[in-house]
């Protein structure tokens, strides 16, 4: 399963999470961030080749709906509401992206 992780600047939440997550269970996993200056910034490309989106916030999904109307169509977008509170590779991040993440993944491998 290809797993796309979205913040708004790709620095820390998103970031840390493609770090944490890649290779788990055989995942595919990409990180980019909404805004013009991100890091790596979130393409059409990147919704494509998404299964499923996870987002940190509210408004990451608001972004990706208006800017990927039709790429996000059948596309699973989920919202870890994770505020960005956080540096890259904080150990309360790491503790609340493995723990809400993992909850859909075991879902998914059930």
């Amino acid at each position: 399963m290809k797993l796309l992780f979205v913040c708004s600047q790709n620095r820390w939440r998103s970031l840390t999470a493609e770090k944490i997550f890649q290779g788990i269970d055989g995942h595919e996993v990409r990180s980019a961030g909404t805004e013009d200056h991100a890091r790596i910034k979130l393409t059409e490309g990147h919704v494509g080749w998404a299964d499923v989106i996870f987002v940190m916030e509210k408004k990451h999904v608001r972004r990706i709906q208006d800017k990927f109307r039709d790429g996000v169509i059948g596309k699973r977008i989920i919202c870890l509401n994770i505020s960005d509170d956080y540096k890259y590779m904080d150990e309360d991040l790491i503790g609340l992206l493995e723990s809400s993440v993992s909850e859909y993944l075991q879902e998914w491998h059930s």
